[in-house]
């Protein structure tokens, strides 16, 4: 029998309409008048918190606290992980392209390159300096290494020691610290920011150890943490600049949306399920598609109906696609998600112990 833990689908239902209400007010405030809300917007929205990057750094950290922990006891566990893996992400990835492009044709007439096109469709592009189709697919390429690192720890009997993580969560914030002091190189800047994306990966295992087995104790948390949160800080500061740009990415906004992450993360971690919230948890099992799909559906309200006037149009706006990208999401993972989750369960081999622990609600979804 699976255990699932439904306050960490309610961290993936928060960490995902962050996401979607960063996106829907920036097109808001970026292509209407806003009066005297301008500053309202950018306030709420660029220069105190980015809550696109909040949400996604929350997403980091439930995949710290799921991933490395989704190795199954069977005959050939790294293999039915990469198929765990391929069937979670890729069929959702997919019928996301196939909706981009043909929101693309229908309302631009745009087309891509063929080589843009097939480097896209394995999720690889990233890797061989091909710009993404649509700049959210930046994060896929941040989980992919992760999962290939976890592999590569678990290959090598590191992943489950208890003082693995924490040992990479420091050492990439000691090197996250100095050098952005040393150099002000933007590609050096940009390495490093994949770096810190891994550290809240690992921080988010490092909690897990804390709350779940007691392999390690809260000071641990909290010295990996506080390394972590200078990392943030310094790095943001230096990738983002101090002066504000109006444009949503400033570096206390960005150092703001990677703490608060970790903080949020933290406090309901130790909580636990106390902190579940079922509406939101439901969010939380289709977050996958929510974040893939709603950026079309946010285009084709844009395009189709328009954003009204004042506060109640603006309102009026953001509930359209909020609704709109939930039935929408809901649809892709009923009928892509989730069979193809239940397909690759297929190819698996045979676990040799029941798996006790698997983040997720008991009667809905798919493990993370």
């Amino acid at each position: 029998m699976h255990k699932r833990l439904a306050f960490i689908d309610t961290l993936r239902g928060i960490a995902v309409l962050s996401v979607l209400f960063q996106h829907a007010l920036e097109v808001i405030v970026q292509n209407h008048p806003t009066g005297a809300y301008y500053w309202a917007f950018h306030d709420a929205i660029g220069y105190y918190i980015n809550f696109g990057r909040f949400g996604v750094v929350l997403f980091f950290f439930v995949s710290g606290f799921v991933i490395p922990f989704s190795f199954p006891d069977s005959a050939t566990p790294v293999r039915d992980f990469a198929i765990s893996r391929f069937f979670r992400l890729y069929p959702a990835y997919w019928t996301s392209i196939v909706i981009g492009l043909v929101t693309m044709q229908v309302l631009e007439s745009k087309a891509f390159p063929l080589s843009q096109l097939l480097a896209n469709v394995t999720m690889l592009q990233t890797f061989v300096n091909v710009p993404n189709l649509w700049i959210f697919y930046w994060t896929l390429a941040i989980e992919l290494l992760f999962y290939v690192g976890c592999t590569i720890l678990f290959a090598m009997g590191l992943l489950n020691n208890r003082f693995t993580a924490p040992a990479i969560v420091v050492t990439a914030a000691v090197i996250g610290i100095i050098v952005p002091l040393l150099t002000e190189s933007r590609a050096v800047s940009s390495v490093l920011e994949v770096g810190l994306n891994l550290s809240a990966m690992f921080l988010g295992k490092i909690v897990r150890d804390a709350v779940i087995g007691g392999k390690l104790r809260w000071g641990h948390v909290a010295a990996c943490t506080a390394a972590y949160a200078v990392f943030a800080i310094t790095l943001s500061d230096r990738r983002f600049g101090g002066v504000y740009q109006e444009n949503f990415f400033y570096s206390y906004s960005i150092g703001s949306a990677y703490v608060c992450a970790a903080l949020v993360f933290i406090a309901s971690a130790a909580f636990g399920e106390r902190m579940a919230w079922r509406p939101i948890a439901f969010v939380g099992v289709i977050s996958y598609s929510v974040y893939l799909m709603s950026p079309f559906v946010i285009v084709w309200i844009h395009r189709g109906l328009g954003v009204g006037e004042g506060p109640l149009g603006w309102s009026l706006f953001v509930a359209m696609v909020l609704a709109l990208s939930l039935l929408v999401s809901w649809v892709t993972y009923a009928f892509v998600e989730k069979p193809c989750i239940a397909l690759g369960h297929r190819f698996r081999s045979e676990r040799r112990r029941a798996v006790v622990l698997e983040p997720a609600l008991s009667s809905q979804g798919a493990a993370e």
